[in-house]
């Protein structure tokens, strides 16, 4: 279970992430929001490369800042970084050492993750010369090379063409039976409502809703919804502006 109490996050004196509380159960949890929304914060949070201003973030029961809770968990940023003059089984090499797994085993164990999102045949190819989309299935590879048992992924399908996003949607799936718990940060509303078993509502730094897809949908579109979600915390939050005022 992820579980984020009265999170805060201040940058600048202004809140990106303000009193935010959320459990996370769900196979996949679907994070949704519009671009600023502290999405990619939050995750950031979660994994422990940003620590809260306020608040805490555990994963089963161990703060998010301990190494210990690091080891249960891989992680996709958005824009993956790549040592350029390394092949791609270079990097999955390099990214294994970090978690101190080596030897033939590993070696074996990194092949099946590039066969996995479908770049095995360019594994001895420097990086500098793989595509965006190529990049992307890297990066979701690296974030598997420790078999963690929560994926966190930050717009894993941005830059990839139908047939890269249909097979990376296959492989999320496939985690999902294989046990794995993932966190699919997002603003591609099909894609959520396609794969997530939950979705959490993010904007402004506030969660506006946690729970079913369907729940919310409530017999109409996702994006209707979402976007009338929206709409009214707007409402809410310009009134309070002027009462207060």
């Amino acid at each position: 279970m992820i579980t984020y109490s009265s999170v805060t996050k201040i940058y600048k004196k202004r809140p990106v992430v303000e009193d935010f509380s959320l459990s996370v159960t769900a196979p996949i949890f679907g994070f949704l929001g519009a671009n600023g929304a502290g999405k990619t914060t939050i995750m950031k949070m979660t994994v422990g490369l940003l620590a809260p201003t306020s608040g805490t973030i555990t994963i089963n029961g161990i703060p998010s800042l301990d190494k210990a809770s690091k080891q249960k968990i891989g992680f996709m940023p958005e824009t993956p970084y790549f040592y350029e003059r390394l092949t791609g089984m270079e990097f999955m090499k390099f990214c294994g050492e970090l978690y101190g797994q080596h030897g033939n085993v590993f070696n074996s164990f990194a092949e099946g993750l590039l066969k996995k999102v479908g770049i095995y045949e360019a594994r001895n190819y420097e990086i500098r010369t793989y595509s965006k989309g190529m990049r992307q299935r890297l990066g979701f590879a690296q974030a598997l090379v420790n078999d963690p048992e929560y994926l966190f992924l930050d717009e894993p399908l941005d830059g990839l063409d139908p047939i890269g996003r249909r097979e990376t949607k296959d492989v999320i799936l496939s985690l999902k039976k294989e046990g794995k718990k993932i966190f699919l940060n997002t603003h591609i509303l099909y894609d959520v409502e396609e794969m997530c078993d939950e979705l959490g509502v993010v904007h402004r730094g506030h969660l506006l809703y946690s729970g079913p897809v369907k729940k919310f949908c409530d017999g109409k579109s996702l994006e209707e919804r979402f976007i009338e979600t929206v709409e009214e915390h707007e409402k809410e939050r310009t009134s309070k502006l002027n009462h207060h005022a």
